[in-house]
């Protein structure tokens, strides 16, 4: 849903909405479209997640930029790919908490939306996040790099379970395996996590040993991520699935791993434009020449023409980076400079000079300008 449709018109607000006209928009159809508060419409779970996913974008000023300049494609170009976080996590994130025992805004809203619906059920690991550093060229061809990272995996001895083997977790007598409890305030009544189970719906009475009861172990991983042509760096890769293990038969979180490319000898990067500065003879200045410059593809050539003066500018069209979003490529910008000699030999000195008395006598129209001027200073 949220996949074609624009952000702003799930929300109904204008593209220029603060921040807090994003909140309050979203509270509301929230609230309205909530799965608990709507059994009988196959449909409000789709809006609610829609509203969820509009809201987590548009309330980040880093994403909701990116989406104000590319789209979709260009969340996408930068991991995100839709529905990362739970919408109950964003929903609870502006009403209140999990089910703490403080009695907030989210428990009043749990007890009024679920009645007696367990919240203990399947639920999806943690995310995880990593740095990569790559260098300039591996940017430009796009690699398959391997990552290690550490995390939880399930417990080989009990299955993930917690319990020791050949015994299994028992439901809470306290909340009668629903992970909740309920308890009146005024005239509310209000669900909090049970205190018993802390909100498991389970108790572990004899624990593997293995695990010590959490059901996971920490391991080392390798996973391969594959780095898209034209990366920059602050971009976000996402693996999905390669996160921490959920609970209660929940899914794997994600791992997100956040580029970041080191700058190169020669080039500097605009963009998809790269730049570079190449130093040139006197000689190649004055009198013109065809000169190889590198690229990051191979050699290209370049024409400077006779009279080229130091600090010119040329472009080399589709010979800088490649679009990440597939938006075609950037460009070699050359920047020439005019490299003096240091050292020269007696007949280069003898040429040399020759060729200033000779230079002095005609005058350059600039330099001639420029002594007009001073001239006319004095006068």
């Amino acid at each position: 849903m949220a996949a074609t449709r624009d952000y702003y018109s799930i929300l109904g607000v204008d593209r220029t909405a603060s921040d807090e006209e994003l909140k309050k928009a979203y509270r509301k159809l929230a609230l309205k479209y909530h799965p608990d508060r709507n059994k009988d419409d196959p449909d409000a779970g789709d809006h609610f997640k829609a509203a969820a996913e509009a809201y987590e974008v548009l309330s980040d000023a880093e994403k909701r930029r990116i989406y104000d300049q590319y789209g979709h494609d260009g969340l996408r170009g930068r991991g995100f790919q839709g529905g990362g976080a739970d919408p109950r996590d964003i929903f609870e994130s502006l009403f209140g908490g999990r089910g703490g025992a403080g009695g907030g805004l989210g428990d009043i809203l749990n007890g009024l939306f679920s009645g007696q619906q367990s919240r203990s059920g399947p639920r999806q690991g943690s995310h995880l996040r990593i740095s990569l550093g790559l260098n300039l060229k591996q940017a430009f061809d796009g690699v398959e790099r391997t990552v290690t990272i550490h995390r939880n995996e399930h417990c080989g001895e009990c299955g993930g379970s917690g319990a020791k083997k050949g015994t299994k977790p028992e439901k809470c007598t306290t909340c009668k395996g629903i992970g909740q409890v309920q308890r009146s305030q005024g005239f509310f009544m209000m669900q909090t996590a049970c205190p018993a189970c802390r909100g498991q719906g389970s108790v572990i009475k004899d624990p593997c040993r293995n695990c010590s009861g959490s059901g996971v172990r920490p391991q080392e991983r390798d996973i391969k991520v594959t780095i898209p042509r034209g990366i920059q760096t602050g971009q976000q890769l996402r693996v999905q699935g390669e996160g921490e293990p959920g609970s209660q038969g929940g899914p794997r979180g994600d791992l997100f791993v956040e580029v970041e490319v080191a700058p190169h000898k020669l080039f500097q990067r605009d963009g998809d434009d790269l730049l570079c500065e190449l130093p040139i003879s006197f000689g190649q200045a004055t009198l013109g020449a065809d000169i190889e410059v590198p690229t990051l593809s191979g050699a290209a050539e370049l024409k400077i023409p006779a009279g080229t003066q130091s600090g010119k500018l040329f472009r080399l069209r589709a010979m800088g980076m490649p679009s990440v979003y597939g938006h075609g490529q950037g460009d070699l910008i050359v920047r020439v400079q005019l490299e003096t000699p240091r050292k020269l030999t007696a007949r280069q000195k003898e040429l040399l000079a020759e060729f200033v008395r000779i230079d002095d006598e005609h005058g350059s129209p600039q330099r001639k300008s420029f002594l007009d001027k001073v001239k006319d200073l004095f006068e």
